[in-house]
């Protein structure tokens, strides 16, 4: 009988450590490639949501902003002087201040006028024809309300307001007649709704030259504010708009007010928010923008909240010509994005464990087919990190990296799609421009038409029959005009109620005449949609539509889209109001 050496080792342990210790360092491999991968895709893709978010905050802002600029252009012209009294040019003063509520009745209907001489008037409109004049002629008299309809309506005596109102002493009179140009109030409560309001000013000149009155218009941040606080951005993520001193102008988790003792309301401060997620994002953000250039601006970073979590967060700074200066930010958890590749990477171990223990020729064949994947992952994210959204990614595998891959994929239509319609977005347009510029200037392109469509009084439908009715109005005009694309055209959602086409092969105005007038067919007959409430309705809108060519108009896609906006507004507003649009419940 042979004894074994007693450091004798057996030789199915012998092959087993080795093979054990390679299939776990295959599957710790394969994980780790796994979760960098995923974790790299994500995070490229999460930085450029984030960043298309806050720039869709900011442009939410400008265009809250943009008409009180035009407003007050349009109450008192620049250059044109101040009547010496109110009641000398009175009836152009209502003209004109109806004129400039007219333009952009949400948010700047409330336009008024206030002189040296304590002289009040001011045009408020509940609606496109219903008006309130607010007018005193005498600096000891209370003023006069009246009620009328249309701009040329009777005036009905309404009341006489029981508080003395002298317009020279207040905030907006003051702001105004020491600035040389527009300039903008402090974002106050206001007393009557306890909302946030900001006031634009503009001295008025005299025909010699002294300062003769103030114009103003209020702008209410209720929209801005519903607007921040529908933004999805992930399942704990947040966005918000603030002053630079901390207070909140809008917020998807907290109120921008708050009651005081005494029934009176006061503004809240992010760092008293209420919310440790948004507080720990402005305290990162106030940090960064000390040290950075506006011209800088977007910019994104990732910290640590006092919890212990990541957070990634985007954020922008929003000013104009008239001092305005506001901060507009985005962020969300890092777990909200990194649990599906987490659970995949766990996944994707297992199963190259599994397939490891069968046989090593097999394991060795998973890895090679699981890292060829991966690679063309991790190429679809770095085309990604390089602007190339719509980059091809064909992974037709039923797996955790399947998984990954749909799920990356999904992420990046996002930066292409708008969610309501399912048509391009604005970055996805503007890529293809920029591709078919690219295609003209190499010899392999043909001329091509950007056309730019604004609906007509879309807003009454949402105020008249619900955001629900506006929303299907605008899925089913959607679908209506992409049945009239050809397969080279492609139409995209540019924001709101306005739309953007690129027509390809437009090689004359004749050629782009006949395409427009495809487009105006869409909106030949009426657009059947369902209310709020259930009820059927028929609804008819107009559009107003600009156009731009390439060449003759403009050379890069930007421009082209200015251009066509341009001439949008100029067929909107240069040649009458449009029509109303026209609905009938059925």
């Amino acid at each position: 009988m042979t004894i074994p050496p007693k450091n004798q080792l057996s030789l199915r342990l012998v092959l087993i450590v080795p093979y054990l210790a390679l299939v776990i360092g295959l599957a710790g491999t394969i994980g780790l490639l796994s979760y960098l991968t995923g974790s790299s895709a994500v995070s490229t893709l999460s930085d450029q949501l984030l960043i298309e978010t806050v720039g869709r905050i900011g442009q939410a802002v400008d265009r809250h902003i943009v008409g009180s600029g035009a407003t007050l252009e349009a109450a008192f012209p620049d250059g044109m002087p101040a009547p010496t009294t109110i009641e000398s040019d009175l009836a152009n003063l209502r003209t004109r201040f109806w004129i400039a509520t007219s333009l952009h009745i949400d948010p700047n209907n409330y336009v008024y006028y206030g002189n040296r001489a304590g002289q009040n008037f001011g045009i408020y409109r509940h609606s496109l024809v219903d008006g309130e004049l607010r007018i005193k002629l005498k600096p000891e008299d209370r003023r006069d309300i009246y009620r009328f309809k249309g701009i040329n309506g009777d005036l009905q005596f309404d009341k006489r307001e029981e508080r003395l109102f002298d317009p020279r002493l207040r905030p907006w009179y003051k702001a105004g007649e020491t600035a040389s140009t527009d300039t903008w109030t402090a974002v106050y409560i206001d007393f009557g709704t306890q909302e946030l309001v900001a006031t634009r000013a503009r001295r008025v000149l005299s025909v010699n030259g002294q300062v003769e009155g103030v114009v103003a218009t209020d702008m209410s941040l209720r929209a801005l504010n519903d607007f921040v606080r529908r933004l999805k951005v992930s399942p704990k993520g947040l966005a918000f708009i603030v002053e630079p001193d901390g207070d909140l102008i809008a917020s998807s988790v907290s109120p921008n007010v708050r009651p005081v003792p005494g029934g009176a309301s006061a503004r809240i401060n992010a760092m008293d928010s209420g919310s440790p997620l948004l507080t720990a994002t402005w305290m990162e953000v106030r940090r960064g923008l000390v040290d950075r250039n506006p011209s800088g601006l977007p910019q994104t970073l990732v910290f640590t909240d006092a919890g212990g979590q990541r957070v990634h967060a985007a954020y922008d700074r929003v000013r104009d010509s008239a001092g305005l200066e506001w901060i507009t930010v985005v962020a969300m958890p890092r777990a909200d994005f990194m649990g599906g590749v987490l659970e995949n990477v766990g996944r994707t171990a297992i199963a190259a464990l599994c397939a490891s223990l069968l046989a090593v020729l097999i394991g060795l064949r998973v890895i090679h087919w699981v890292t060829a994947d991966i690679k063309r992952l991790s190429v679809a994210a770095r085309q990604l990190g390089e602007g190339r959204v719509d980059a091809p990614l064909n992974l037709l595998r039923r797996d955790e990296i399947g998984d990954l891959a749909r799920s990356f994929a999904a992420m990046r239509d996002q930066l292409g799609t708008d969610s309501l319609t399912g048509l391009a977005n604005r970055d996805a347009f503007l890529r293809r421009v920029e591709r078919d510029i690219a295609s003209h200037r190499s010899g392999i392109g043909a001329p091509f038409a950007v056309l730019f469509l604004d609906l007509d009084a879309f807003k009454a439908v949402n105020d008249s029959h619900g955001h629900y009715a506006g929303d299907q109005v605008l899925k089913a005009l959607s679908a209506r005009l992409s049945a009239r694309m050809r397969d080279v055209d492609l139409i995209a959602r540019f924001a709101g109620d306005e739309f953007v086409v690129l027509a390809a092969g437009i090689e004359s105005l004749a050629d782009l005449a006949a395409f427009r007038s495809r487009i105006v067919a869409a909106f030949a007959e009426p657009i059947h949609v369902s209310a709020d409430d259930g009820s059927a309705l028929r609804i008819t809108l107009g559009c107003s539509i600009g156009e731009a060519r390439y060449p003759a108009d403009a050379g890069d896609a930007n421009t082209l889209v200015k251009t066509a906006d341009r001439s949008m507004y100029a067929v909107k507003f240069g040649f009458g109001a449009p029509d109303q649009a026209r609905t009938q419940s059925t």
